[in-house]
């Protein structure tokens, strides 16, 4: 969850973020840049079992070349610090898949390909799962999150776990996004010193920097779509009721989600596919979805956006003139692809619902982690122990910003009181928010620039506003959300928001894939030390 602003008029602008070597610092633009070259840089996951399938590699070899990867850039180098956790068995699943891809069972796109993911998902096996928490760090799970299940079933080898903002960005209302007090500060592979966003920032560094193929993230407002904009890469917030919540550290019943982040739209279509799935202990899950579209990839298309009507978000234009200039082109890509441009305002539209959604959550997470908790093997089972907790602890745990939204979360009364009622009732209202504007004007998707340039890196002082979000709409409505590269200001990656209606996800994916393979903006990273 990326708390970019939560303050700024009582609005949300997003939730869901050691010294260098010497080789590390050095900038991009003298003649002796180290070369973190990676045999297997922007590789996708096609590719990948082209090469399992040829005998070219194994999955034992992928997996072990990952794991030296990140060894070498993540620990070492320029010390991106994205991983969290290592998976001691993960080497083993590779070994498994293997021997079965030896006697013809191919269990998924996913067979033998490595995946993080967030430290906020549980995994019944030898790894914690904290949030990011010193106060969690004793918890380990008695069984797999049910999206997890769905990785092993798929083949997918699970690599790791990745860094995150403490509490997913659900601590304080001055934190800065990508730092817990487990993991550390994640930092940003286009420029060191610059922020990941937050709260999946480990996921979108990792990704970006090819600590693995892909990874997965959790979004409860701009939490995967933030630092995949700042990171550079694909990242997808499904519709709320694709992929199961239970097994997660929550903060919202109505928001919370998992998904996919990768560096092309199809390698986030293939892992969004295996995920999904009716689970009876997460009622979103089984809601109604009949017509919606289940094979993901059967919509990437170059041509999705011929004769489809786009509506284009008017009020970021008046921001920062670089990143509009690079919004601006790509309002000429669909045009050339075929699509209508239409002029909307829908930030304009919802944003007195901010400060609704910023009750809501409270009330949510205190609900949701006193629930997990109790059934958690760690040793606090309730809010209430982990404040007193961080309290004692103030000097590790709390060194730069405290736990304001700890706090102010504790102090809300159970779901069954009438503020929280009230506030669901008038949070309902931006679904049909967005589905009248799009009915009016006939959209096929709503497009905007999807966060500003990344911020710097500041523990002192927190986040700051970097004058475009566009998360909120989606979020709040629980509607599907997509950003893709849009290109680069001043070295730095930002992102390309496509949005639509509930269960729309197969065919938001075929958009962002078509603007993909006519742009092709994507970009590796350099590991500049400032700027």
């Amino acid at each position: 969850m990326d708390r970019r602003t939560f303050i700024a008029g009582g609005t949300i602008a997003g939730i869901g973020i050691t010294a260098l070597s010497t080789m590390a610092i050095l900038s991009k633009d003298t003649n002796d840049t180290p070369d973190y070259f990676f045999e297997l840089d922007e590789i996708t996951i096609d590719e990948l079992q082209v090469k399992m399938k040829s005998g070219e590699l194994t999955s034992h070899a992928i997996t072990k070349k990952y794991l030296k990867r990140i060894e070498e850039l993540d620990k070492k180098g320029p010390k991106i610090n994205a991983v969290i956790e290592l998976n001691p068995d993960a080497l083993a699943i590779a070994d498994k898949m293997d021997n079965e891809r030896k006697a013809g069972k191919i269990r998924s796109a996913l067979h033998g390909i490595p995946v993080l993911i967030k430290d906020n998902i549980d995994t019944g096996d030898k790894m914690k799962t904290t949030a990011g928490s010193m106060a969690l760090i004793d918890n380990m799970a008695s069984k797999d999150a049910f999206i997890v299940e769905k990785l092993r079933e798929a083949g997918a080898v699970l690599l790791g776990k990745t860094n995150l903002s403490e509490f997913a960005n659900f601590r304080s209302t001055n934190s800065t996004s990508g730092w817990s007090s487990r993991g550390g500060l994640t930092k940003n592979p286009y420029a060191l010193n610059r922020n990941t966003s937050g709260s999946s920032s480990g996921s979108g560094a990792a990704v970006a920097a090819n600590l693995c193929a892909v990874a997965i993230g959790t979004e409860t407002d701009g939490s995967i779509i933030a630092p995949s904009s700042f990171c550079g890469i694909v990242g997808m917030k499904p519709t709320v009721g694709w992929l199961s919540r239970s097994g997660i550290i929550p903060i919202s019943a109505s928001q919370d989600t998992a998904g996919p982040m990768a560096r092309t739209v199809k390698d986030a279509a293939l892992l969004l596919q295996v995920l999904i799935g009716t689970d009876a202990n997460d009622q979103a899950t089984l809601t109604d979805k009949t017509g919606a579209e289940t094979n993901f990839t059967k919509y990437l298309n170059v041509h999705a956006l011929q004769g489809k009507r786009i509506g284009i978000e008017t009020s970021v234009l008046k921001g920062k003139v670089e990143v509009v200039n690079l919004y601006n082109k790509a309002k000429e890509v669909f045009t050339k692809l075929g699509a209508t441009i239409i002029e909307t305002d829908l930030l304009g539209a919802t944003a007195e619902l901010g400060e609704f959604e910023w009750n809501m959550l409270q009330f949510e997470f205190k609900d949701g982690l006193n629930k997990y908790l109790a059934n958690s093997s760690c040793k606090l089972k309730s809010l209430a122990e982990i404040i007193e907790f961080n309290k004692k602890n103030e000097s590790t745990i709390m060194p730069y910003f405290k736990q304001e939204i700890l706090e102010l979360s504790q102090l809300k009364g159970s779901l069954d009181e009438k503020e929280y009622k009230e506030t669901l009732v008038k949070l309902a209202t931006t679904r049909q928010i967005i589905s009248d504007l799009m009915a009016k004007e006939n959209l096929d998707a709503i497009c905007s620039i999807s966060i500003g340039l990344a911020n710097c890196t500041d523990l002192v002082n927190g986040d700051y506003n970097t004058g475009f979000y566009f998360g909120s709409p989606a979020a709040m409505a629980g509607f599907p959300h997509i950003t893709v590269p849009m290109g680069k200001v001043h070295k730095l990656p930002v992102g390309l928001s496509f949005m639509a209606g509930a269960w729309n996800d197969a065919e938001l994916l075929g958009f962002a894939y078509a603007y993909e393979q006519t742009t092709k903006n994507r970009e590796i990273p350099e590991f500049i030390a400032s700027i």
